[in-house]
């Protein structure tokens, strides 16, 4: 609790404030806590952020780290039956990708299927350059956010655009479900997977850490 009381490092700069005072009015003063809005302004702003510090074009948020783990493999086609490589995979990881039917190899001429950063305060100013070297070797990134404190909450940053749609589809009201409650017309059937999982972020988790990456002071 004491470090969340403490002064942050670095202020907020001032073209920020008025998103972020809008962000905690909305966030303290409504109630938001499971938004499922056609426009969700902190899910989105959470979004440019981490596309931002990625420099990639599309981002997909999750509340678990194993749903964005889940997204970026739907996301490659990587499903029961197929085979996998990862660099360094966790225990965590490992239980997960045998639970969804995923071989897990070690070939070296298999491409490393996503790269991972989990992110807390010992690398939080410092994550351009865990960025950089992690985007050359996978075109999929997974950001875990969980140690920053929030609670459980995770993303996949990468260009691919289908990727991205993959992986959004695997979400219960994720971008295209959201599309079709408003609009009552199925965009793109084809790339519905067969079950869909409650991985929609929280808005007002989305939030927390939109302001801590407005806070951050990355080191040079």
């Amino acid at each position: 609790m004491g470090d969340t009381l403490t002064k942050p490092a670095s202020p907020i700069a001032k073209e920020h404030y008025f998103s972020l005072s809008f962000v905690l009015s909305r966030v303290l003063n409504s109630g938001v806590i499971m938004s499922i809005e056609k426009n969700d302004h902190e899910l989105k702003g959470l979004e440019k952020a981490i596309a931002k510090l990625t420099n990639t074009q599309y981002v997909s948020l999750f509340n678990s780290f194993t749903g964005a783990v889940h997204g970026a493999f739907w996301g490659q086609d990587i499903g029961y039956g197929s085979a996998a490589r990862l660099e360094h995979a966790s225990e965590q990881e490992r239980k997960f990708a045998k639970w969804l039917g995923i071989q897990l190899t070690t070939d070296p001429y298999a491409e490393i299927a996503y790269s991972a950063i989990a992110v807390d305060s010992h690398n939080f100013h410092h994550l351009e350059q865990e960025v950089r070297s992690s985007s050359a070797r996978t075109p999929v990134l997974v950001l875990d956010f969980t140690g920053l404190g929030f609670g459980p909450v995770a993303a996949i940053a990468t260009n691919d655009e289908l990727v991205w749609k993959k992986a959004e589809r695997l979400k219960i009201f994720g971008a295209f479900d959201l599309q079709t409650m408003w609009t009552q017309e199925e965009s793109e059937p084809e790339l519905q997977p067969a079950v869909q999982f409650n991985y929609r972020l929280s808005p007002l988790v989305a939030a927390c850490v939109k302001i801590s990456l407005l806070r951050r002071k990355p080191s040079t």
